[in-house]
């Protein structure tokens, strides 16, 4: 599993707390660093879930390795609770995209290589060069600016739409730089980055997925389960932070003269972590990648 560094792995694993005979769910098997470290810490199972097809074709090796306590599946994380089939004691999440997918030109995730302007997580559906090249202005401008928090998306959709079609990745790089200008290059991350990150959610529908996989973690977990999130970016941890605290020990009850059905009943969650724990100075210095990293956790009672 060379090029994949699971990100504040030991934090995780705290928060999990696997044990003896119990059963896990990595939502998001990527390179199988969380299972492996959660196999490891255990005499437990897990199931490795991932919409990517590569990173189960991956996987198999360590299903090997651990002889028969590992499964894995191909799908949605939203879909756990019918791939499950039965209860887990814990669920963890990795959201975003994998150092695979990241690395691999083709898979067009990333301008710093070039390759054709993909961004499917799962290989089918409409493509990010698909959306790029059939969408109008405004719905780019929008989704740029929803999901990229893009201040300039206006003046890059009108630029993207001047250049259509567009279907590479160093291509659409450049047409943002450009649209951009000299003074975005004085910012620490390239011009691009938050529209490919918005065309990567938008694709994706990685928003709506999370929103759904969690919901579905809360039906597979069982009383005391542990559910634990790693996000990286601050839409994400939003959502992840509403959902648990619209759902925990903490939450404000309805009154009931003005009841709030969204928080009315029983309490589903006790947190773990009220504030999101962030990863170390030494793992930030060893894998850039993981500085935006942010982790939540809770704990599933009784209904």
């Amino acid at each position: 599993m060379s090029g994949h560094v699971p990100v504040m792995l030991d934090e995780v694993i705290e928060a999990l707390n696997p044990r003896d005979g119990a059963r896990y769910i990595d939502a998001t098997f990527g390179g199988g660093g969380y299972a492996r470290a959660i196999l490891s810490a255990a005499k437990c199972r897990v199931l490795g879930i991932d919409r990517d097809p590569d990173a189960i074709a991956r996987g198999e090796k360590l299903v090997a390795e651990f002889e028969g306590r590992l499964t894995l599946a191909q799908g949605p994380f939203s879909a756990m609770d019918a791939i499950a089939g039965e209860k887990a004691c814990g669920v963890v999440f990795d959201l975003g995209v994998s150092s695979f997918q990241f690395d691999e030109a083709e898979r067009g995730f990333s301008f710093r290589a070039d390759g054709p302007l993909d961004m499917r997580m799962s290989k089918n559906g409409e493509s990010a060069a698909d959306f790029v090249n059939t969408a109008s202005e405004r719905m780019l401008a929008d989704v740029i600016f929803r999901y990229g928090e893009e201040k300039q998306s206006r003046r890059i959709a009108k630029a993207i739409a001047a250049a259509r079609p567009v279907t590479r990745t160093a291509e659409l790089a450049q047409i943002v730089s450009e649209a951009l200008g000299p003074a975005a290059q004085r910012f620490a991350i390239h011009p691009a980055t938050r529209t490919f990150q918005a065309l990567r959610i938008h694709v994706n529908d990685e928003l709506g997925e999370l929103e759904r996989g969690l919901d579905a973690a809360t039906d597979v977990l069982a009383d005391n389960g542990r559910l634990v999130v790693v996000s990286f970016h601050s839409l994400e941890d939003r959502i992840v932070k509403r959902y648990l605290a619209q759902r925990s020990t903490t939450a404000a009850r309805p009154s009931r003269h003005a009841p709030d059905e969204r928080r009315a009943g029983t309490p589903l969650y006790r947190l773990l972590t009220t504030r999101p724990r962030s990863p170390s100075a030494a793992e930030t210095e060893r894998n850039p990648r993981a500085r935006s990293a942010r982790l939540r956790a809770a704990e599933r009672i009784r209904a």
